[in-house]
């Protein structure tokens, strides 16, 4: 069956693409609009259309219908961003080329890099701007080079600088937001680090579940030879791109295109067509720059001159979903080189209509010469833009495909032609300084460097001496290490062993570029471990597993690792250090270590039949996330759109990532002392399972521990957690330590004593509990952890948050609904979240309205209890754990009690269906009929101990009816209350208004 084809777009690309086209026995006819050089694309199959404008979708699919288009295939970008798919797709016929959602992966980088984090897509680090004050700020205070800068649209392959300098980075900021350079495509900008290595385009089919690979290409995109001068379209592209192995191919394609094409889907965004990444790849591993939703240009010319599968059958299979059994098959015995000739003055200004020669010269050498930039005037070929020909030659290999494609780009002329003679440098350079071993391969070509291990060892052999202790020489090199515990001083020993890792704390050392801590963290984690028996620490050893042994990273974490053995008062013995490729990917690296240590028989912890009710639990505090939990803080970062290299939230001056890599408090040196002369009972080092899981570990069956979360220093870090995760208390306290990195139980009349001790020694510890009888319930209970939680954030200078709201009701929740749509609804830009709703009735609907708005409700019904004044402290200590700082009264029938306003003062809000002050108390519309005034309304005012007395925020009015009835009067004001108390409530969340103590409003701004 033969088929038509229409083909949008009309540069070299396209002309690739329709030439690919004409050779499939399927296609009848080949529709290209708008059309290119009349004659060049004229003939045989391929048709021009002149008189169809492209960005007309209607007049696209009406032409469809009348020409029978069996599949339409979109070149551009511009189209595809404005989703000519979408309009297709609607009119059932096929389109080869993603929807608008899934192509914004190209039309705006600003939702490439956010999409990128969301799902752990390697790429550069970044920032977006609409103001080019900030963007500069930015730039000249990054502690990375910041010095790539994007405008975030659809420039035409012009949006992309790479600055030389700071000062040069932010003039391109101005060039494109305040000078509008690139029109809209400039309405945001991004500031990305500078990452070195090589680019490489890769591309791949999809269907939006199967990915097929094209072979890498790499363009170059610099103007002047040895990639120099300003970025292009592309002045060249050579495939396959060979420094690339199987082992980082198949990483891009499983940790890059599938993950983009998978999460676009998970997304609602499936993916049909061609993607395009390209990547980066630097010393860490392939990076991607950037995304395009179409096949490349000048790469497709080169990479579809390799494909010997039909190009249209391919395309059909992606738009049915059939590609996963009709996958594409290429040439693997060639290499292709193409070369653009450029108009002179390219990429700015260049002259147009000079006439092209030796297009026939070129031909018969067998080079393929594709038109981007030209025209048909009368019998001949001009120029008609920046980049006009594509010359590509097909060899067995890529050095003479390059001598190829330079003699045929010599043969072709114009006034002032220009083309890069050194494509394809990065290859053929190495190729010429290495030339083939002949002889047999080595351990090194396998990708097992020794010599690297040996100079690891030189490296590391000072810091490693400097870990010596008594009974132990440390050197480096033997098959084992000699431990002699005798002359470590210990008469009747028994010997403690512990191993341990850091988990994912790892990729943020990776994400940040830091080693130097996460040494310590290795070593604490394992020490602390054996501590917990009151073992002293002899002796440790350290496994270093990567893909590529990288001396100067291993140095830095064993250095770590030397700095952690001293601080423990233990040896560094030795080690393993493994260079694995093919099991780990770039610079990526495991750690895990070993240590054994020594107690006296008589002082082994825990002393189980010393602990007894009453005695005192001290918690030793911790420095921060310790090494659990980063699985579940990386997931909360993801999923936030925040990164490791922001300035931190909580004011310290670092990045974000630094203040994570926090290493891990050791307390050997501190506890030690106290252990040997049985000051301690037990010793509990809250590592993974936090608190929950590990303080029950060291109880004896019969007793239980209870922790009051506000005797103890709570870090920010766990309240931002906390809030940016939505995590529980429970949650909290089963994975990471609160801000308790070791508890001891100690006699309750020795504790005081021990503490100062402690502090002596520069260990911050308090009193955090005590030990109880075990009733059956629970071994560990922590009291007002989630107050703790919420303070420790929310008392961090100089952050600003939106203010958090909790609301009162007993009803339906009319004005609920009301206050929840306006601080929803982000054209608002409210101030204010609701965090939590009370009720003091089970089952009301404005319960039901919060629970659909995924807003956390809770019933504390007022029966339950004796007095006014007991409920109103139940509803105040749980507003309190929820964080909220404003409260609002939403239909909420009950008088509130003199403490309970007091506490809240300012901070409370009423809502009355009347103008205050008349009508106060219940039956407002009763009275207002029964007076016949002519205006009602209502009014939002601070709530103060006299009914409806406070001061008054805002007041709406509305007409009285001589006909109305109170259903009725009541409607029309329930309307006015919707618009009122959202307005109030913004008044008071963004700080515009106050309530001073004397009761008077303070306005600061509206």
């Amino acid at each position: 069956m033969s088929e038509s084809v229409l083909l949008l777009g009309s540069g070299g690309r396209e002309h690739a693409l329709a030439w690919k086209l004409s050779q499939s026995k399927h296609v009848s006819d080949i529709y290209v609009a708008p059309g290119n050089a009349g004659t060049v694309l004229e003939g045989g199959k391929i048709k021009n259309i002149t008189d169809l404008d492209i960005k007309q979708f209607k007049d696209v699919s009406n032409y469809c219908k009348e020409k029978k288009i069996r599949l339409v295939l979109v070149g551009p970008e511009d189209p595809l961003a404005n989703g000519i798919a979408d309009h297709l797709t609607e009119k059932e016929i096929p389109c080869f080329g993603p929807s608008k959602q899934a192509a914004e992966i190209e039309w705006s980088k600003d939702f490439a890099k956010k999409f990128m984090i969301r799902h752990a897509i390697p790429t550069a680090h970044y920032q977006s701007f609409t103001d080019p004050v900030e963007a500069c700020e930015y730039i000249n205070k990054a502690d990375h080079k910041a010095l790539v800068v994007k405008a975030s649209g659809l420039a035409a392959g012009k949006g992309v600088i790479v600055a030389e300098s700071r000062e040069k980075a932010c003039q391109a900021v101005n060039d494109i937001l305040k000078d509008k350079k690139f029109g809209n495509a400039g309405d945001v900008v991004i500031v990305e680090d500078l990452i070195e290595g090589e680019e490489v385009s890769i591309l791949a089919f999809t269907d939006g579940e199967t990915v097929a690979m094209m072979p890498p290409a790499q363009d170059h995109k610099r103007l002047n030879e040895e990639d120099k001068g300003p970025n292009t379209g592309g002045m060249g592209a050579i495939c396959p791109y060979s420094k690339i192995c199987e082992e980082m191919l198949k990483f891009i394609k499983e940790e890059i295109i599938q993950k983009t094409v998978d999460g676009l889907k998970q997304e609602g965004r499936k993916y049909v067509g061609v993607i395009y990444a390209g990547c980066m790849i630097t010393k860490s591993g392939p990076k991607v720059l950037e995304f395009n939703c179409r096949f490349g240009d000048p790469e497709t010319q080169s990479i579809l001159s390799l494909l010997k599968s039909d190009l249209y059958d391919i395309c059909k299979a992606c738009t049915n979903g059939t590609l996963s059994t009709n996958r594409p098959v290429f040439d693997t015995q060639h290499a292709t080189v193409g070369i653009v000739l450029a108009s002179h003055g390219y990429p700015d200004k260049y002259q147009k209509g000079m006439e092209i020669k030796g297009l026939g010269d070129a031909d018969k050498l067998g080079v393929k010469v594709f038109h981007a930039g030209t025209l048909q005037k009368e019998d001949k070929i001009v120029t008609n833009g920046g980049r006009v020909l594509l010359v590509v030659a097909t060899e067995t290999d890529m050095e003479s495909a390059s001598l190829r494609a330079l003699q045929g780009a010599a043969m072709i002329q114009f006034d002032k032609v220009f083309y890069r003679k050194d494509i394809g440098h990065h290859v053929l350079r190495d190729a010429r300084e290495k030339p083939p071993v002949l002889n047999g391969l080595t351990y090194k070509d396998a990708g097992v460097d020794i010599e690297a291990g040996n100079s690891l060892v030189e490296t590391i052999k000072p810091v490693v001496k400097d870990t010596q202790r008594p009974g132990c020489d440390a050197a480096l090199g033997m098959f084992g290490a000699v431990f002699d515990i005798k002359a470590a001083g210990f008469k009747d020993p028994l010997l403690i062993s512990g191993t341990d890792g850091v988990g994912t704390k790892l990729k943020v050392a990776h994400a940040v570029g830091n080693h130097d801590s996460i040494g310590v963290d290795l070593v604490a984690m394992c020490v602390n471990d054996i501590l917990a028996h009151g073992a002293e620490p002899l002796f440790f050893l350290d496994y270093f597993a990567s893909g590529k042994l990288h001396v100067d990273t291993a140095a830095h974490v064993i250095k770590g690792i030397a700095d952690g053995c001293k601080e423990a008062g233990c040896a560094l013995v030795g080690g393993e250090t493994a260079e694995m490729p093919g099991l780990y990917h770039g610079e990526d690296y495991d750690l895990a270590g070993f240590t054994v240590g020594a107690v006296e028989r008589e002082n082994l912890l825990p002393r189980l039949g010393d602990i007894k009710p009453g005695d005192h639990v001290i918690g030793l505090r911790s420095s921060g996330l310790h090494s659990n939990g980063f699985s579940l803080v990386r997931r909360i970062l993801e999923k936030k759109e925040l990164r490791f290299d922001m300035p931190s939230p909580f004011k310290t001056g670092k990045m974000l990532g630094e203040d994570l890599l926090t290493p891990t408090k050791i307390y050997v040196k501190s506890l030690l002392p106290l252990i040997k002369e049985k000051k301690i009972k037990a010793f509990c080092h809250i590592t993974g399972g936090g608190l929950r899981e590990n303080i029950p570990r060291i109880l004896p069956e019969h007793l239980s521990v209870t922790l009051d979360a506000k005797s103890w220093y709570m870090p920010a870090v766990f309240g931002w957690l906390s809030e940016l995760g939505g995590l529980s208390e429970k949650e909290m306290a089963k994975t990471f330590n609160c801000g308790i990195g070791g508890i001891i139980i100690v006699n309750r009349s020795e504790s005081n004593d021990i503490i100062k001790s402690l502090e002596s020694v520069g260990e911050s510890a308090v009193i955090v509990g005590t030990v109880e009888k075990y009733t059956g319930k629970e071994k560990l209970k922590i009291k007002n952890l989630e107050v703790a939680l919420v303070q420790s954030w929310r008392h961090v200078p100089g952050v600003s948050r939106k203010k958090r709201v909790g609301v009162l009701i007993s009803g339906s929740g009319t004005n609920l609904q009301s206050l929840i749509d306006y601080t929803r609804d982000v054209s608002n830009n409210s101030c204010a979240e609701i965090l939590l709703v009370i009720s003091n009735k089970d089952s009301v609907q404005g319960l039901k309205r919060a629970k659909q708005a995924g807003i956390n409700t809770k019933v504390i019904n007022h029966t339950e209890y004796k007095s006014r004044e007991e409920f109103d402290e139940a509803v105040s200590l749980s507003l309190e754990a929820a964080g909220v700082e404003i409260v609002c009264l939403a239909g909420f029938m009950r008088i509130l009690s003199s403490d309970f306003v007091k506490k809240w003062h300012g901070r409370l809000l009423n809502i009355h269906p009347s103008l205050l002050p008349s009508f106060k108390g219940a039956n407002a519309h009763k009275l207002v009929l029964e007076s016949n005034v002519r205006i009602s309304g209502c009014t939002v005012h601070f709530v103060a101990e006299e009914v409806d007395a406070g001061a008054i925020l805002i007041q709406e009015s509305v007409p009285v009816y001589p006909n109305d009835t109170e259903s009725t009067l009541s409607e029309r004001v329930k309307k006015v209350e919707h618009k009122a108390f959202p307005k109030a409530l913004e008044l008071v969340a963004s700080e515009a208004v106050s309530l001073k103590p004397g009761g008077k409003l303070e306005w600061k701004h509206y």
